[in-house]
C-alpha cells in the first residue's frame, strides 16, 4: 500500500509540474480568471441595482441578494468550467500516446490506476488553483452583507464545484486515453459533459422511470442541489461514482494498448 500511494504521489508531482510549466495552462488560466471576473462584477452590479431598485419602490418582501449573487455566480462558473475541462483533460493521455510515451507508462511497474488516480488528482488540484481567487472575491463581498452569508453554503457550493471539476475530468481523463489526438479527446469530452449536462431535460421530456433515471445521471441537477445548500447524500454518491468510473474506464483502455502492443 505504501508503495502504490508513493507512486501515486509521484505521478501526481509529475503531472502538477507540467501544468505549472505549460503555456496552454496559464492561457487557460487567463481566459478563466477574465470570464470570471468579468461575470462577478457583472451579476454583482445587477444585483446591487435589483435591491436599490426594491428599496426605491418601496418593496416590504424579503430579498435574499446575496444566495441570488451566489447561485447566480455558481452557475456562471460551472459554464465556464463546461468549456475550460476539456482542454484541462484533453492531454491527459493522449500526448503519452502523441509522444510513445504511454507504452513505456503501460509496461512499467506502477499500476494503471496509480497513474489515472495521480493525473486525476493533480489536474483537479490545478483546477482548484484557478477557483481560489473567485472564492476569494466571494467572501470578501458575502461576508460583508448584514446579516453574512453563511460559510458553509459558499463552501458547499465550491465543493459541488469541485466535485463536478473531479468528474468531467476523469471523463475526459477516460477519452483521453482513446486517441492520441488532443482536440478529439477535447471534442468528444465536451459532447459528453454536454449530453450529461442536458439528460435531465430528456428525461422530463420522455417521462416515467426511464426519465427519472436520466435525471439522476444529470450532472446539472446534482450541482444545482449543491450550489443552493442542499447537502444531498445522492448527489455525492453520483459525483463519486463517474469519478470512479472515469479512473477504471482509463485504467482499463490503458491495459487495452498494452496487450495490443504486446
Amino acid at each position: 500500500m505504501r508503495v502504490i500511494l508513493a507512486n501515486i504521489v509521484a505521478i501526481y508531482r509529475r503531472e502538477l509540474q507540467s501544468y505549472f510549466a505549460s503555456p496552454l495552462a496559464y492561457v487557460v488560466a487567463g481566459v478563466f480568471w477574465l470570464l470570471s471576473g468579468l461575470f462577478f462584477v457583472f451579476i454583482l452590479n445587477v444585483t446591487i441595482q435589483r435591491v436599490a431598485y426594491a428599496d426605491a419602490a418601496g418593496y416590504q418582501g424579503a430579498i435574499d441578494a446575496p444566495t441570488q449573487f451566489l447561485q447566480s455566480f455558481l452557475g456562471i462558473l460551472s459554464s465556464i468550467a463546461l468549456f475550460i475541462l476539456p482542454i484541462l483533460s484533453m492531454s491527459l493521455y493522449a500526448e503519452e500516446r502523441k509522444r510513445g510515451t504511454l507504452e513505456l507508462l503501460a509496461t512499467s511497474p506502477v499500476t494503471n490506476w496509480a497513474v489515472a488516480i495521480g493525473k486525476l488528482l493533480a489536474v483537479v488540484t490545478f483546477f482548484i488553483t484557478l477557483l481560489l481567487p473567485m472564492l476569494v472575491y466571494e467572501l470578501i463581498v458575502l461576508t460583508a452583507t448584514n446579516p453574512p452569508v453563511n460559510l458553509a453554503v459558499i463552501l458547499l457550493g465550491h465543493l459541488g464545484l469541485v466535485l463536478l471539476a473531479a468528474a468531467v475530468l476523469s471523463l475526459g481523463m477516460f477519452v483521453s486515453s482513446l486517441t492520441d489526438s488532443t482536440i478529439l479527446a477535447a471534442i468528444f469530452t465536451f459532447a459528453l459533459v454536454l449530453f450529461l449536462w442536458i439528460i435531465d431535460g430528456v428525461g422530463q421530456e420522455i417521462g416515467g422511470w426511464i426519465g427519472a433515471v436520466f435525471g439522476h445521471l444529470s450532472l446539472l441537477k446534482h450541482y444545482n442541489n449543491l450550489a443552493q445548500g442542499i447537502l444531498d447524500s445522492s448527489s455525492l454518491i453520483l459525483f463519486g461514482s463517474y469519478i470512479v468510473l472515469g479512473i477504471f474506464l482509463t485504467a482499463q483502455s490503458v491495459n487495452v494498448f498494452r496487450f495490443q502492443r504486446s
